[in-house]
């Protein structure tokens, strides 16, 4: 058991709590799922969307790692989006195509290197990304 601290934080006491298991996974690999979930839009429509925030505001409160993570990992999402409303108005120039394929290709990228950062402890901050939540 973790000694309570008048000063220390929820999150901080659940940190340095071995029995702390976010939805029964260890931290990393909660992490990690957190990462990947946004391929869930694969199999569910809208999980890809959905399923990171869930399991970003589930437990942003009891740890201040899951709560970096979903904030890197929320804007990212945001910034792609933006990026592809962007690249679909440049359809009309064919480059918006170009565009679009390769945000496709970085999005994929770039959540499989999020996933094997945060399984070896890691903090990955998406690159291209506007800082929404910091």
């Amino acid at each position: 058991m973790v000694k309570k601290n008048k000063n220390m934080k929820l999150s901080d006491i659940l940190e340095n709590d071995p029995d702390f298991r976010p939805w029964n996974m260890d931290l990393s690999s909660y992490c990690m799922l957190m990462h990947l979930s946004q391929f869930a839009g694969i199999i569910v429509p809208f999980g890809g969307i959905a399923l990171p925030i869930i399991m970003w505001a589930t437990n942003k409160d009891k740890s201040s790692i899951i709560d970096q993570h979903g904030k890197n990992i929320l804007n990212w999402m945001i910034s792609f989006y933006i990026y592809v409303s962007i690249s679909a108005i440049l359809i009309l120039l064919i480059v918006g195509i170009f565009a679009l394929i390769a945000l496709c290709l970085v999005a994929v990228i770039f959540a499989i290197i999020g996933a094997v950062k945060a399984n070896n402890k890691e903090m990955f901050n998406y690159p291209l990304t506007i800082q929404f939540l910091k």
